[in-house]
C-alpha cells in the first residue's frame, strides 16, 4: 500500500528530479507499522479521556453526549431542528415516517446573524433566534403545536444532560456577553417564554458529529460511529456506559464525542509531524491546539501543500526557482485545488490552470511534481484518519468481546465527499488496521438538521419507554 500512492503520478518526472522531490515527501509516507503505532497511542488516549480523574488533562476529551441509544426504527412524528454554528443559522421542520423508515426534511429556513449581534449581549442573540423560529412556525402552519426540538450548537460545550449544555467558550467570531458558563437550552427557552406566543417541547442538544451518526442510524441501525472530515475533523461512537467514569450507571451505552482533533496536543505525534506541520501550527490562530486536526483536515491541507511548493521552488526543483506573489501568500493554495489536481481524468489540465491562476510559469514536469506533492499530503491525511477510525472500531469490538464486528460509520465533510482518492485510501487503511471489523460507510444527509431531529426522536422514545416501565411497576 505504501508504494501505491507515491507511484501514481511519477511518470514524466526525470529520475534525478524525482529523487530530490521524494526527499521532501518522504516524511509524509507513513508505513503500516507507524500507522499501527499511531492507532495504539490513540487507544491509550481514549482510555485517559474516559477516566474520572485523568480526563482533565487528556488531549482527547471523550465528552459524554447523553445520547443513550441509536434509532431502532420505531421513531416517528414531527420535530424541529435548530442549527447554529456560524454566521447563519437554520431552522428545520423534520418528519420521521416509521412506515417508510425515512427522515424527511419538510422545509427549512436560513436566518442571518448580523455581525454586531455576534458581539452583543447574549439575550439579544437568543431573542433573534426565538423570533426567527416564530416566523418559521407561522410559515409552516405549525403555530399552536408544541414540537420537540433538536439543537445543534457547534461551539465548545460541557454537556450535563441531553437537555443541558454549558457553553465553555465562544469561537468562530462570536463573543456574546452573558452566555459563557451558562446553559444554552435555558437561554433559548427563556427567550421563547419572553415572547409568550408559542412554546417548544423537549429539547435535545446535539453535537454535529453525533448528528452525523444519527442521521444515518435510521437507514442503517448498525450505524454506531459518526465521523466528520471537512474543514475540521471529529468522531463519535457508542461506548459501554460502565467505561464512562464521569456518568453514573453500569448498564447500556452512551455516545461519546471524542473530540479527536486534539490528539497529539501532548506531543505524542511529534515523531510524525513534519517541519511544514510545525509552521502551519505556529501560524494558526490556536498554536499547540488540535494538532491531529491540523495534519488531516480541509482547513489546513492546502496550506501544507503551499509551504512544500514554496520550499521546492526555493530549492530550484519547481518553476525554475521563481515563485509568485500568490504562492507566497498564506492560504492562497486552497484545499479544493488538491481535489481538482488529483482528479483521475483531467487532473493535469486542472493543475496547469491552477498554476497559471497563481501566477506561476510552469512546464509539464512542474505540473506533475505539484500533483505528486498534493497526493503525498492528501494520502497521509486519509491514512491518519483511517488509523484513528480503526482505533474506534477495534475498541467497540473488544468492548463487546466479539471476534468479528460488523458496523456502519456515518460520514460527512467535504474532504471525504469531494476528494477523488480520499475515501478509498481511508477504507484501505481501516481494513489493514482493523481486519476483524467489517465496516460499511454511509454518507450522512444533513447531520445537523435531520440528525438533530433523530437524536430528539430517540430521546423521546427512551423517555416514553421509561414512563411505561414505571407505570407498569405501579400497576403491578
Amino acid at each position: 500500500m505504501s508504494g501505491d500512492a507515491s507511484t501514481v503520478h511519477t511518470d514524466g518526472i526525470p529520475p534525478d528530479a524525482l529523487s530530490k522531490v521524494q526527499e521532501y515527501l518522504e516524511p509524509f509516507h507513513l508505513s503500516v507499522e507507524k500507522l499501527r503505532e499511531v492507532s495504539a497511542r490513540l487507544r491509550k488516549d481514549l482510555v485517559r479521556g474516559l477516566g474520572k480523574h485523568s480526563h482533565h488533562k487528556a488531549p482527547v476529551k471523550m465528552l459524554p453526549t447523553f445520547v443513550r441509544a441509536t434509532p431502532d426504527g420505531t421513531e416517528k412524528g414531527d420535530f424541529l431542528a435548530l442549527d447554529l454554528g456560524g454566521t447563519n443559522f437554520r431552522v428545520l421542520h423534520v418528519r420521521v415516517v416509521e412506515e417508510e423508515q425515512k427522515v424527511l426534511k419538510m422545509d427549512s429556513q436560513i436566518c442571518a446573524i448580523p455581525k454586531e449581534m455576534m458581539l452583543g449581549p447574549g439575550v439579544q442573540l437568543f431573542d433573534h433566534i426565538a423570533a426567527c423560529l416564530n416566523d418559521f412556525l407561522v410559515s409552516q402552519n405549525l403555530k399552536g403545536q408544541t414540537l420537540p426540538l433538536g439543537f445543534t450548537f457547534s461551539f465548545p460545550c460541557e454537556q450535563k444532560e441531553i437537555d443541558k449544555s454549558i457553553l465553555i467558550r465562544w469561537t468562530k467570531g462570536f463573543n456574546c456577553s452573558g452566555v459563557e458558563g451558562e446553559d444554552v437550552v435555558k437561554l433559548l427557552k427563556e427567550a421563547i417564554h419572553r415572547r409568550g406566543d408559542y412554546d417548544i417541547g423537549s429539547v435535545a442538544m446535539v453535537n454535529d458529529t453525533v448528528g452525523t451518526m444519527m442521521s444515518c442510524g435510521y437507514r442503517d441501525q448498525s450505524c454506531e460511529i459518526g465521523m466528520i472530515i471537512g474543514t475540521g475533523t471529529n468522531a463519535c461512537y457508542m461506548e459501554e456506559i460502565k467505561n464512562v467514569r464521569r456518568v453514573e450507571g453500569e448498564d447500556g451505552r452512551m455516545c461519546i464525542n471524542t473530540e479527536w482533533g486534539g490528539f497529539g496536543d501532548d506531543g505524542c505525534l511529534k515523531d510524525i509531524r513534519t517541519e511544514f506541520d510545525v509552521v502551519v501550527d505556529e501560524t494558526s490562530i490556536n498554536p499547540g491546539i488540535h494538532n491531529f486536526e491540523k495534519m488531516i483536515s480541509g482547513m489546513y491541507l492546502g496550506e501544507i501543500v503551499r509551504l512544500l511548493l514554496v520550499r521546492l521552488t526555493e530549492n530550484k526543483l519547481l518553476f525554475e526557482g521563481r515563485t509568485s506573489e500568490a504562492l507566497l501568500t498564506p492560504d492562497a493554495f486552497e484545499t479544493k485545488f488538491m481535489s481538482e489536481i488529483e482528479e483521475r481524468d483531467g487532473g493535469l489540465e486542472n493543475t496547469q490552470n491552477i498554476l497559471t491562476e497563481l501566477g506561476l510559469k510552469w512546464d509539464s514536469v512542474d505540473s506533475r511534481i505539484v500533483r505528486l506533492v498534493c497526493n503525498a499530503v492528501s494520502s497521509r491525511s486519509a491514512r491518519l484518519c483511517g488509523a484513528a477510525l480503526a482505533t474506534l472500531a477495534n475498541r467497540i469490538r473488544v468492548n463487546r468481546r466479539l471476534d468479528h464486528l460488523k458496523t456502519t460509520v456515518g460520514v460527512d465533510g467535504t474532504v471525504y465527499k469531494k476528494h477523488p482518492n480520499f475515501s478509498e485510501e481511508l477504507r484501505a487503511t481501516v481494513r489493514l488496521l482493523a481486519p476483524d471489523c467489517d465496516i460499511t460507510f454511509l454518507v450522512s444527509e444533513d447531520g445537523s438538521g435531520k440528525g438533530a431531529a433523530m437524536v430528539t426522536a430517540v430521546a423521546q422514545r427512551l423517555a416514553h419507554q421509561t414512563q411505561q416501565q414505571s407505570t407498569n411497576v405501579l400497576v403491578s
